[in-house]
């Protein structure tokens, strides 16, 4: 028994199957790429030497529109060879009690199914030219013939949304100063979806999670777009709603005795105006419960131990290998970057027709894209100096408490309350 097998796969919409399982002992196996000049070749085989069986995956593979395919299966039958699409559980040679209807059925369904693939077709080769997605442009800019680009009546207010996360890390406080300033009402998960749209940076995002950098005019710069990813993710291990909490020890300190988070809580007297604050931890289950601390005396001990531990543990970073990272990925990014400057001396001397070319240099701008953000997730280079500097007392105690919170948050993961029995001290736990 001879047993034949095709397969056809569209670069621009489908990645080409590393193998099929056909559940069957193949002789010989057929494929096309983008064009189908297998199909062909199996054809002209078929009628010198015809196999009892060909196998597809399924039947819109055999052409482009319901003509082309019905002329394939008419060809195939004339010469006698059962067809057996595995995807589709069809086999041409199974009887049925009304055939027509059957076969009506399944061209409707090859019919369907061929509008879908010239749909993503069409979106992929908007993507190979590096057009935006279909919808509506984001907020801050207009939708051009192919490119976003920035409005200016709106792309300020995004702007500013930017500058105001950047300065003081809370999204939350962010949305509110939009609709107090601007009068934009945006909800907190929209505000999110602005920090991290692709959009914003001047980079294009598609449905399938392909990015392509540099393709419009950006509304905030790359150094920017990787601080606010830091943000975003120092803030993703603070408790909820402590990121825009006022007071700069806010989400940070934890009970060691009981493993509690701690709560900023206020206290007054009756007819005076000073206030107290205090620590105090939310879900103790100790008995008796451990007892709330000063407020104050916690953030003096918290400024004394970063002066005088950051720099040593800076000190301890491997900077070296960090240096080694950063330059194999920019050598990287520069390797690709040189061979889509080939291309167009390709495409002219006849090596790469321009549909190979456009699909090649959408894989190569991708990957750069891929590179870029690997780059960005590293931390600056001048942490060094930056310890050094954040070490000063006096650097700390002239900040305001947004501006503390800002900056304890760039460096501390935790701090730890150390009881021992009447004292306590403290621990920063440091974020590398």
């Amino acid at each position: 028994m001879k047993i034949f097998a095709y397969t056809y796969t569209d670069p621009l919409i489908e990645t080409t199957p590393a193998t099929t399982n056909w559940g069957w002992e193949v002789e010989r196996i057929y494929q096309d790429l983008g064009k189908r000049l297998q199909l062909q070749q199996l054809l002209n085989d078929c009628k010198a030497e015809p196999p009892n069986y060909i196998l597809i995956r399924r039947l819109e593979e055999l052409g482009d529109t319901v003509e082309e395919v019905s002329d394939c299966l008419s060809e195939l039958q004339e010469m006698g060879i059962t067809l057996i699409a595995i995807e589709q559980a069809y086999n041409s040679s199974q009887d049925s009690s009304n055939p027509r209807a059957d076969l009506l059925k399944l061209l409707y369904e090859i019919q369907h199914q061929q509008h879908s693939r010239r749909i993503r077709k069409g979106h992929a080769l908007n993507r190979l030219e590096a057009a935006p997605p279909p919808g509506k442009a984001p907020y801050g800019y207009r939708r051009g013939k192919s490119k976003y680009s920035v409005d200016r009546s709106t792309s300020p207010v995004v702007k500013d949304f930017f500058e105001h996360f950047l300065l003081y890390g809370s999204l939350r406080g962010a949305v509110r100063y939009l609709a107090k300033k601007y009068g934009k009402k945006i909800s907190v998960t929209t505000g999110r979806r602005w920090l991290t749209n692709p959009v914003y940076r001047g980079d294009t995002a598609y449905h399938n999670g392909e990015i392509i950098s540099d393709t419009h005019a950006p509304i905030i710069s790359r150094e920017e777009a990787a601080q606010v990813d830091r943000l975003l993710r120092r803030n993703s291990r603070l408790p909820t709603r402590t990121a825009s909490a006022p007071r700069s020890l806010a989400g940070l300190v934890v009970c060691s005795e009981c493993q509690s988070h701690t709560t900023v809580t206020r206290v007054t007297m009756r007819n005076k105006d000073k206030e107290y604050l205090y620590l105090r931890p939310i879900s103790c289950t100790q008995d008796p419960k451990c007892h709330a601390l000063p407020y104050q005396r916690v953030l003096e001990k918290t400024i004394e131990a970063v002066c005088r531990d950051l720099p040593i543990a800076v000190a301890g970073m491997n900077f070296p290998q960090l240096d080694v990272v950063k330059s194999n990925i920019s050598e990287a990014i520069a390797r690709q970057q040189q061979i889509l400057e080939q291309l167009p001396a390709l495409q002219e001397s006849g090596i790469l027709d321009p549909e190979t070319a456009k699909l090649r240099a959408y894989k190569l701008r991708t990957e750069i894209s891929t590179l870029q953000a690997k780059l960005a997730t590293l931390p600056p280079v001048n942490l060094r100096s930056v310890a050094q500097a954040v070490s000063i007392p006096q650097f700390w105690l002239d900040l305001s408490e947004s501006e503390r919170r800002f900056y304890f948050r760039e460096f501390i993961r935790q701090i730890e309350i150390i009881r021992q029995d009447i004292n306590w001290e403290i621990r920063v736990i440091f974020i590398f």
